[in-house]
């Protein structure tokens, strides 16, 4: 166990994923919103936004990703890539990349384990999740607090996540509410 309290890390909780009309609206966006919403009392101080943004030069193979979402090819300031949840003082991370594990976040969070919400499970959160695990990191991932591309896909990258145990261990909103001491 690590020595230090978690950090609760909220990923990609942006209008490009939010607003029904953006081709890559999540379904059940709310719902990883108001876990997210209702786990921040637990987590004050501890808590990191991050953001997707697209690259100003897709290079590799985001050269045919970007083909087929050419609408999300616009700077990293457009109002598609707003955080849905003002992170007030909070730190953020954006990058260009699913996983948003890697140096940045690591010297935020320290030898904290990591508590995942947002979206999109099957994309995002499961890329953070395994880059973070496989770093040595203790990750929870709030499946309650997660939505996919779809139900299906949810339940998928949940199942997948799942067999990473005890490095990632699937939990909900009211059980980390319950160890923080907030009750459900």
């Amino acid at each position: 166990m690590s020595p230090a309290a978690p950090w609760l890390v909220a990923i990609d909780l942006q209008t490009v994923f939010a607003d029904p009309a953006s081709p890559w609206a999540t379904e059940k966006f709310a719902d990883s919103l108001a876990g997210t919403r209702s786990l921040l009392p637990a987590f004050v101080g501890r808590t990191v936004h991050t953001r997707f943004v697209a690259p100003a030069e897709p290079a590799g193979s985001w050269i045919p990703y970007y083909r087929d979402w050419p609408f999300a090819l616009v700077p990293p300031d457009d109002a598609l890539y707003d955080l849905v949840l003002p992170p007030g003082d909070d730190p953020v991370v954006t990058a260009t990349t699913f996983g948003k594990w890697g140096t940045e976040l690591a010297t935020l969070v320290g030898e904290a384990d990591l508590v995942l919400t947002g979206v999109s499970t099957d994309c995002c959160v499961l890329a953070t999740a395994l880059a973070a695990a496989d770093a040595g990191v203790t990750v929870r991932v709030v499946s309650d607090a997660c939505a996919g591309a779809s139900d299906s896909d949810h339940q998928r990258a949940l199942d997948a996540m799942a067999l990473f145990a005890p490095l990632i261990t699937l939990t909900t909103v009211d059980e980390v509410r319950r160890s923080a001491g907030l009750g459900s």
